[in-house]
Protein backbone atom coordinates (compact mmCIF):
# COMPACT_ATOMS: atom_id res chain seq x y z
CA UNK A 1 0.00 0.00 0.00
CA UNK A 2 1.06 3.15 -0.64
CA UNK A 3 2.06 5.42 2.13
CA UNK A 4 -0.87 7.44 3.39
CA UNK A 5 -2.58 9.31 6.09
CA UNK A 6 -5.04 6.82 8.38
CA UNK A 7 -8.58 8.30 8.37
CA UNK A 8 -9.85 7.92 12.00
CA UNK A 9 -13.80 8.32 12.22
CA UNK A 10 -14.09 9.16 16.08
CA UNK A 11 -17.36 7.53 17.41
CA UNK A 12 -19.27 7.41 14.53
CA UNK A 13 -22.88 7.04 14.96
CA UNK A 14 -24.92 5.70 11.63
CA UNK A 15 -23.34 3.12 9.41
CA UNK A 16 -24.11 4.83 6.95
CA UNK A 17 -21.84 7.76 7.08
CA UNK A 18 -18.95 5.36 7.52
CA UNK A 19 -19.91 3.57 4.48
CA UNK A 20 -20.12 7.17 2.64
CA UNK A 21 -17.01 7.75 4.36
CA UNK A 22 -15.36 4.38 2.81
CA UNK A 23 -16.69 5.23 -0.08
CA UNK A 24 -15.05 8.87 -0.55
CA UNK A 25 -11.94 7.74 0.68
CA UNK A 26 -11.39 5.38 -1.68
CA UNK A 27 -12.77 7.12 -4.67
CA UNK A 28 -9.59 9.60 -3.66
CA UNK A 29 -7.08 6.46 -3.52
CA UNK A 30 -7.08 5.92 0.24
CA UNK A 31 -7.32 3.01 1.87
CA UNK A 32 -6.57 3.46 5.65
CA UNK A 33 -9.35 3.86 8.11
CA UNK A 34 -9.80 3.60 11.49
CA UNK A 35 -12.79 3.30 13.84
CA UNK A 36 -13.35 4.66 17.45
CA UNK A 37 -15.89 3.24 19.42
CA UNK A 38 -18.53 2.74 16.49
CA UNK A 39 -22.06 3.87 18.60
CA UNK A 40 -24.06 0.74 16.66
CA UNK A 41 -20.98 -1.59 16.95
CA UNK A 42 -18.96 -3.55 14.83
CA UNK A 43 -19.28 -4.75 12.05
CA UNK A 44 -22.23 -2.73 10.86
CA UNK A 45 -24.50 -4.07 7.44
CA UNK A 46 -25.39 -0.48 6.66
CA UNK A 47 -21.91 0.52 6.08
CA UNK A 48 -21.37 -2.13 4.11
CA UNK A 49 -24.46 -1.29 2.14
CA UNK A 50 -23.25 2.27 1.42
CA UNK A 51 -19.85 1.67 0.87
CA UNK A 52 -20.14 -0.27 -2.47
CA UNK A 53 -17.32 -1.22 -4.52
CA UNK A 54 -15.14 0.55 -1.38
CA UNK A 55 -16.22 -2.41 1.25
CA UNK A 56 -12.37 -4.00 1.91
CA UNK A 57 -12.15 -0.24 3.53
CA UNK A 58 -14.32 -1.50 6.55
CA UNK A 59 -13.10 -5.19 6.47
CA UNK A 60 -9.67 -3.96 6.73
CA UNK A 61 -10.52 -1.22 9.35
CA UNK A 62 -8.73 -0.95 12.51
CA UNK A 63 -11.40 -0.60 15.80
CA UNK A 64 -10.26 0.80 18.88
CA UNK A 65 -12.19 2.11 22.15
CA UNK A 66 -10.72 5.22 22.50
CA UNK A 67 -8.97 8.08 20.23
CA UNK A 68 -6.10 7.90 21.85
CA UNK A 69 -5.85 4.25 21.13
CA UNK A 70 -6.03 5.17 17.53
CA UNK A 71 -3.73 7.58 16.83
CA UNK A 72 -1.17 6.15 19.09
CA UNK A 73 1.39 4.90 16.29
CA UNK A 74 1.01 8.29 14.29
CA UNK A 75 3.59 10.87 14.61
CA UNK A 76 1.05 14.05 13.94
CA UNK A 77 -2.42 14.13 14.07
CA UNK A 78 -4.82 16.27 11.98
CA UNK A 79 -8.59 17.22 13.98
CA UNK A 80 -11.62 18.05 11.53
CA UNK A 81 -13.83 21.14 13.32
CA UNK A 82 -16.14 23.39 12.60
CA UNK A 83 -16.25 25.48 15.86
CA UNK A 84 -13.49 27.30 17.77
CA UNK A 85 -12.66 24.85 21.03
CA UNK A 86 -10.52 27.63 23.08
CA UNK A 87 -7.48 25.42 22.18
CA UNK A 88 -4.11 27.05 20.99
CA UNK A 89 -3.59 25.25 17.66
CA UNK A 90 -2.70 25.85 14.34
CA UNK A 91 -5.76 25.88 12.17
CA UNK A 92 -5.21 24.55 8.21
CA UNK A 93 -7.34 24.37 5.62
CA UNK A 94 -7.99 20.56 4.11
CA UNK A 95 -5.48 21.83 0.90
CA UNK A 96 -2.94 23.24 3.74
CA UNK A 97 -3.01 20.63 5.78
CA UNK A 98 -2.54 18.20 3.28
CA UNK A 99 0.34 19.74 1.57
CA UNK A 100 2.28 18.87 5.66
CA UNK A 101 0.98 15.60 5.18
CA UNK A 102 2.04 14.53 1.98
CA UNK A 103 5.60 16.23 3.16
CA UNK A 104 5.52 14.44 6.81
CA UNK A 105 4.76 11.38 5.37
CA UNK A 106 7.25 11.79 2.43
CA UNK A 107 9.63 12.01 5.76
CA UNK A 108 8.79 8.75 6.92
CA UNK A 109 6.16 9.78 9.01
CA UNK A 110 3.07 8.82 10.56
CA UNK A 111 0.01 11.01 9.80
CA UNK A 112 -3.73 11.14 11.02
CA UNK A 113 -6.74 12.66 10.31
CA UNK A 114 -9.32 12.72 13.05
CA UNK A 115 -13.15 13.37 12.01
CA UNK A 116 -15.88 13.18 14.51
CA UNK A 117 -19.30 11.86 15.43
CA UNK A 118 -22.14 13.20 13.20
CA UNK A 119 -24.01 14.91 16.22
CA UNK A 120 -21.34 17.26 17.83
CA UNK A 121 -18.17 16.50 16.12
CA UNK A 122 -14.73 16.15 18.11
CA UNK A 123 -15.17 16.72 21.64
CA UNK A 124 -11.99 18.51 23.21
CA UNK A 125 -10.24 15.57 24.71
CA UNK A 126 -9.48 14.40 20.77
CA UNK A 127 -8.41 17.38 19.24
CA UNK A 128 -6.37 17.82 22.48
CA UNK A 129 -4.50 14.78 21.27
CA UNK A 130 -4.25 16.70 17.90
CA UNK A 131 -1.18 18.68 16.31
CA UNK A 132 -2.74 20.91 14.30
CA UNK A 133 -7.03 21.75 13.21
CA UNK A 134 -8.35 21.43 10.05
CA UNK A 135 -11.03 23.97 9.43
CA UNK A 136 -13.19 23.77 5.98
CA UNK A 137 -13.66 27.14 4.80
CA UNK A 138 -17.46 26.78 4.70
CA UNK A 139 -20.76 28.83 5.11
CA UNK A 140 -19.93 30.39 8.87
CA UNK A 141 -23.97 30.56 9.22
CA UNK A 142 -24.73 27.13 8.18
CA UNK A 143 -20.95 25.08 8.99
CA UNK A 144 -22.62 21.88 9.56
CA UNK A 145 -21.35 19.20 7.67
CA UNK A 146 -22.09 15.47 6.96
CA UNK A 147 -19.32 13.26 8.00
CA UNK A 148 -18.96 11.86 4.39
CA UNK A 149 -18.59 15.11 2.77
CA UNK A 150 -15.92 16.18 5.78
CA UNK A 151 -14.20 13.13 4.87
CA UNK A 152 -14.78 13.79 0.89
CA UNK A 153 -13.14 16.90 0.79
CA UNK A 154 -10.47 15.84 3.18
CA UNK A 155 -9.24 13.17 0.66
CA UNK A 156 -10.20 15.15 -2.61
CA UNK A 157 -6.99 17.36 -1.18
CA UNK A 158 -5.34 14.58 -0.39
CA UNK A 159 -5.12 13.62 -4.12
CA UNK A 160 -4.65 16.95 -5.52
CA UNK A 161 -1.18 16.65 -3.37
CA UNK A 162 -0.15 13.39 -4.63
CA UNK A 163 -1.58 12.86 -8.21
CA UNK A 164 -0.56 14.76 -11.09
CA UNK A 165 -3.66 16.48 -12.05
CA UNK A 166 -4.08 18.10 -15.68
CA UNK A 167 -6.65 21.37 -15.29
CA UNK A 168 -8.02 20.97 -18.49
CA UNK A 169 -7.98 18.52 -21.11
CA UNK A 170 -9.48 18.05 -24.44
CA UNK A 171 -11.64 14.53 -24.98
CA UNK A 172 -11.25 13.76 -28.59
CA UNK A 173 -13.16 10.82 -28.60
CA UNK A 174 -11.15 8.75 -31.04
CA UNK A 175 -10.37 11.68 -33.34
CA UNK A 176 -7.97 13.07 -34.61
CA UNK A 177 -6.29 16.67 -34.02
CA UNK A 178 -6.33 18.91 -37.41
CA UNK A 179 -3.05 19.75 -38.68
CA UNK A 180 -2.35 23.40 -39.11
CA UNK A 181 -2.44 23.15 -43.06
CA UNK A 182 -5.41 21.10 -43.11
CA UNK A 183 -6.86 24.44 -40.79
CA UNK A 184 -5.18 26.68 -43.29
CA UNK A 185 -6.80 24.55 -46.56
CA UNK A 186 -10.25 25.27 -44.31
CA UNK A 187 -9.75 28.85 -44.25
CA UNK A 188 -8.69 29.24 -48.09
CA UNK A 189 -11.75 27.26 -48.74
CA UNK A 190 -14.03 29.89 -47.18
CA UNK A 191 -12.43 32.71 -47.57
CA UNK A 192 -12.47 32.49 -50.98
CA UNK A 193 -15.80 31.50 -51.15
CA UNK A 194 -17.44 34.01 -49.39
CA UNK A 195 -15.20 36.32 -51.53
CA UNK A 196 -17.01 35.16 -54.12
CA UNK A 197 -20.62 35.59 -52.30
CA UNK A 198 -19.13 39.58 -51.44
CA UNK A 199 -18.79 38.87 -48.16
CA UNK A 200 -15.61 41.09 -47.65
CA UNK A 201 -17.66 44.45 -48.04
CA UNK A 202 -16.59 47.12 -48.28
CA UNK A 203 -13.26 46.45 -50.31
CA UNK A 204 -11.21 48.53 -47.78
CA UNK A 205 -12.73 46.53 -44.52
CA UNK A 206 -11.58 43.22 -46.17
CA UNK A 207 -7.94 42.69 -45.14
CA UNK A 208 -8.77 43.06 -41.41
CA UNK A 209 -12.30 40.53 -41.86
CA UNK A 210 -10.33 38.47 -43.24
CA UNK A 211 -7.90 38.02 -41.14
CA UNK A 212 -10.25 37.89 -38.23
CA UNK A 213 -11.98 35.02 -39.81
CA UNK A 214 -8.64 33.07 -39.97
CA UNK A 215 -8.15 33.93 -36.12
CA UNK A 216 -11.33 32.13 -35.60
CA UNK A 217 -10.28 28.78 -37.21
CA UNK A 218 -7.06 29.34 -35.42
CA UNK A 219 -9.10 29.93 -32.06
CA UNK A 220 -11.00 26.53 -32.82
CA UNK A 221 -9.78 23.34 -31.63
CA UNK A 222 -10.78 21.66 -34.81
CA UNK A 223 -10.36 17.79 -35.51
CA UNK A 224 -9.80 16.35 -38.74
CA UNK A 225 -13.81 15.34 -39.08
CA UNK A 226 -14.21 18.91 -38.42
CA UNK A 227 -12.84 20.06 -41.20
CA UNK A 228 -14.30 17.81 -43.14
CA UNK A 229 -17.66 18.90 -41.73
CA UNK A 230 -17.15 22.28 -42.40
CA UNK A 231 -15.47 21.58 -45.89
CA UNK A 232 -18.81 19.72 -46.75
CA UNK A 233 -21.15 22.63 -45.45
CA UNK A 234 -19.53 24.93 -47.38
CA UNK A 235 -19.72 22.89 -50.78
CA UNK A 236 -23.44 22.27 -50.24
CA UNK A 237 -24.21 26.15 -49.57
CA UNK A 238 -22.22 27.36 -52.67
CA UNK A 239 -24.08 24.11 -54.58
CA UNK A 240 -27.10 25.88 -53.70
CA UNK A 241 -26.05 29.35 -54.85
CA UNK A 242 -24.83 27.85 -57.80
CA UNK A 243 -28.33 26.41 -58.60
CA UNK A 244 -29.92 29.72 -58.15
CA UNK A 245 -28.03 31.65 -59.98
Amino acid sequence: MIAQPVFVLVRPQMGENIGAAARAMYNFGLERMRLVDPRDGWPNPRAVALASGAGRLLDQAGITQTTAEAVADCDHVFATTARGRGLTKPIVTPERAMEQAREMIGQGRRVAVLFGPERAGLENDDIARANAIISIPVNPEFASLNLGQSVLLTAYEWRRQTVEIVPERMEMAGADPATALEVEKLADHYESRLEEAGFFFPETKAPGMKLALRNVWSRMPLTRADVQIFHGMMRQLTRWWDRAD
